[in-house]
């Protein structure tokens, strides 16, 4: 005879209890962190200032290149905190002498056969610079990215062993910009890797390219950038620091308009 098996009261609570217990466990283990979106601002800060550094000493090369003709120049930087600089052409021999200063908010330019200092508007800074595609501020990283636009995170990409971010830069209401918008890619190792500027009606005017990464003075450094108007095939601007030197004590005398007529460098 087969005997059944009897489930007393006892069995059956127990039953009940190590039952509510598996259904509880995962409500006891805590969830995994959401990790925090990086913040635009800052990843943007970060990368003007290492490319800026608190002050630079640089051997630049610029080609400007047209579809009938190509210009090669060679020029000397230097640069101190976020608005002082000084930029002196050394080749070919026509150009040489040939030298930018900019001091704050002012911005002079001297001609050496002329023997004359002038004064420029600060709109002129957003505006071609030396017949080239790059404009000052694009050269120097000035603060008006950083002061004149709200920045958000738009993307994030895998490239060449980094994370990429990709920034929309929109400009503040009443900022007295020339672009409409303007996004930025950046490595997570502080690199500007790509730049593209609008017009106010948010059309792509100009793009900028890093075409080469190498160390710099103690850092990974934009070595090549090439900047290419949208809407002129074949016409490009390409910069590349020969050699540089960060956070170095320069002289006072060099960001002087006496030094920028009479070099003392």
């Amino acid at each position: 005879m087969t005997r059944r098996a009897t489930i007393t009261p006892f069995c059956a609570a127990r039953a009940r209890v190590l039952l509510g217990s598996f259904i509880l466990i995962p409500a006891l283990v805590p969830a995994a962190p959401v990790a925090a979106l990086p913040d635009a601002d800052a990843i943007l800060r970060r990368a003007f200032e290492e490319y800026r550094a608190r002050s630079s000493e640089s051997s630049v090369a610029m080609t400007v290149h047209r579809p009938q003709w190509e210009r090669h120049l060679e020029m000397r930087v230097w640069t101190r905190g976020e608005d002082d600089a000084l930029v002196r052409f050394v080749a070919p021999p026509k150009d040489a002498g040939n030298a930018t200063l900019k001091v704050g908010e002012n911005i002079w330019v001297f001609n050496p056969k002329l023997n004359q200092v002038i004064k420029l508007p600060v709109s002129m800074m957003s505006q071609s610079w030396m017949g080239s595609d790059f404009s000052y501020n694009d050269l120097s990283k000035s603060e008006e990215l950083l002061e004149w636009y709200t920045h958000r995170l738009t993307g994030t990409e895998q490239s060449a062993g980094h994370t990429v971010w990709t920034i929309e830069s929109l400009p503040r209401e009443g900022a007295p910009v020339v672009w409409g918008k303007v996004t930025v890619k950046i490595r997570d190792d502080e690199v500007l890797s790509e730049e593209t500027f609008f017009d106010q009606d948010l059309k792509p005017v100009r793009h900028m390219q890093t075409d080469k990464v190498g160390p710099l003075g103690g850092r990974p450094y934009p070595l090549t950038m090439t900047m290419h108007p949208v809407d002129s095939p074949g016409q490009w601007t390409r910069i590349e620091t020969l050699e540089g030197q960060f956070d170095r004590q320069l002289p006072e005398y060099l960001f002087t308009l006496s030094n920028l007529q009479y070099p003392r460098e």
